[in-house]
């Protein structure tokens, strides 16, 4: 399937529909960072849970990633194991780190910070203290989604994406 977008200024563009990216499923990345959040609430079990989920998540993807290399044709056999090699690796470490590493670490911290802070705070139930640091955990991903996948693309294309081989 493809998608077509259009802007009257460029001519049309297909862009390949990627069901980790343009579906729902690409909410089983974040799984992770509502873990962390609610880490406060759930027993650790729930929390591990999340970060098997988000893991998978980025499995799936970056097999998806090698499979696409692997489709296109006239490509010679020793050329298409190294291209799929590359595209499969990138978008695992890609993701590792943008969905999975440095979400889950900021989320952590973030909600670290916030109990720390609301302990302080006596006049606050127990109760309350928890879903503000929840709340905070969770109002925190949309913030940090832009600057964490910049940060990733910035750090590999300055890293892993120069070597010789990586055809990226």
């Amino acid at each position: 399937m493809t998608k077509i977008e259009q802007d009257s200024s460029k001519p049309k563009q297909v862009k390949e529909y990627d069901v980790f990216k343009d579906s729902l499923i690409r909410y089983l990345g974040y799984a992770n960072e509502v873990g962390e959040a609610f880490r406060v609430l759930v027993p650790v079990s729930v929390v591990h849970f999340s970060y098997l989920v988000a893991t998978g998540y980025v499995v799936a993807d970056s097999l998806d990633k090698g499979y696409k290399v692997w489709k296109k044709p006239n490509v010679s056999d020793a050329e298409r194991y190294k291209r799929v090699g590359i595209a499969a690796t990138d978008t695992l470490i890609w993701q590792g780190f943008a969905s999975v590493i440095v979400p889950g670490f900021t989320i952590n911290r973030i909600c670290w910070l916030s109990r720390h802070v609301l302990k302080h705070v006596h006049s606050l139930p127990a109760v309350v203290q928890k879903w503000s640091v929840v709340a905070a955990g969770l109002g925190s991903i949309p913030f940090i989604v832009q600057p964490i996948d910049r940060g990733v693309d910035l750090a590999m294309d300055s890293t892993v994406r120069k070597l010789s081989f990586w055809d990226h």
